[in-house]
């Protein structure tokens, strides 16, 4: 019984597995083949012809090098805060005490269910004022207080399980609240915080409308990538590369945070026995 259990398990993993490759490969051989032969379906081998053109196009008529840079400098910055502030955030509101202690929570909470789209011209009409049109500030600083409406639920549901008893242990050695964050607190709860920094690096690496809205010299991938959509010319084959050069960065990242997630992960579990 279990090894037929195991072998329909077996299968129902294999055609999901194939449901999700069969895409990336049609994506692949899409962005090797002309204009003419990709609209007709890269299933289509009728006319098969493999060329680097469409590579050469994207690499020589768009700014690739300069909109990696500033991607891996937004992401980076607004994963490494994220990563930062949001356990801090959550140590206080799940151990500390201090008025409007719930209110504040719920606010925050509350934030995750407003749409993106809502605060767009507030914060459009506020960067004005402020001069942080076409500054990275202007995206860092949405991506970060954005992101609080759900990161710190989820560090502080990981908290709700962590043993009080530590935290009495360190009071009684004299501990301060920063003392207990940094030295008992922090040190425990890296599979949440690593599990949070590769949402917030997937979310800001993806990221369209606000840096389309408020950069204009500094421009990540998805804006760069944006503009190679023609509106008449159906280039399915530039768009199949701009695709694949802005996946490799997260899945490379999602590789490296999942190891570290699993670490973490473990020591916490070692630390309990």
């Amino acid at each position: 019984m279990k090894g037929a259990s195991s072998r329909w398990a077996t299968a129902f993993v294999s055609i999901i597995a194939i449901i999700w490759v069969v895409p990336i490969i049609g994506i692949v051989i899409t962005s090797l083949r002309p204009v003419d032969e990709a609209v007709l379906g890269w299933w289509n081998t009728s006319q098969f012809t493999l060329t680097l053109d469409a590579w050469r196009t994207v690499w020589s008529h768009y700014p690739l090098l300069d909109a990696c840079w500033v991607s891996m400098k937004l992401a980076g910055l607004a994963t490494l805060a994220t990563m930062l502030l949001t356990p801090a955030a959550a140590y206080a509101f799940h151990f500390l005490r201090f008025p409007l202690r719930r209110v504040i929570l719920i606010i925050i909470v509350n934030a995750f269910v407003l749409p993106q789209q809502v605060v767009i011209i507030p914060l459009f009409q506020l960067w004005r004022q402020w001069g942080l049109i076409d500054n990275i500030l202007a995206v860092l600083i949405p991506y970060v207080g954005l992101s609080f409406a759900w990161s710190i639920v989820v560090v502080k549901n990981f908290l709700e399980e962590f043993p009080r008893e530590l935290i009495e242990a360190a009071r009684i050695d004299g501990c301060g609240p920063l003392a207990m964050f940094g030295y008992v607190v922090l040190p425990n709860t890296l599979a949440p915080i690593f599990a949070i920094g590769i949402l917030q690096f997937l979310w800001t690496w993806n990221s369209l409308l606000l840096p389309l809205l408020y950069l204009r010299s500094q421009i990540p991938l998805p804006v760069a990538f944006a503009r190679i959509a023609g509106t008449f010319d159906s280039n399915w084959n530039l768009r199949a590369v701009a695709a694949i050069i802005t996946a490799i960065v997260p899945l490379v990242v999602f590789v490296v945070f999942q190891r570290q997630f699993a670490n973490g992960a473990l020591s916490r579990s070692a630390s309990k026995e």
